[in-house]
């Protein structure tokens, strides 16, 4: 079976998926109920969360592009 992306392309959009996943179980946690939770507001889930995210978002744009050189 052949693919239409390189094996190198494969592996590198699976850790660019795998860094989007991380970013968003940062950024996961326990809902603001009834009760004030401070959490919501925690540094990890407001900035280094989504910053992993988009880490992860623009490192798929090369792995999709990446060409071997001839």
């Amino acid at each position: 079976m052949k693919h239409s992306l390189p094996k190198l392309n494969i592996i590198l959009i699976a850790v660019s998926l795998a860094i989007i996943v991380v970013g968003f179980v940062l950024m996961a946690g326990e809902p603001s109920g009834a009760e004030y939770n401070p959490d919501i507001f925690s540094v990890r889930r407001i900035t280094v969360g989504p910053m992993i995210s988009l880490f992860g978002f623009f490192m798929m744009i090369p792995a999709i592009l990446w060409r071997k050189k001839n």
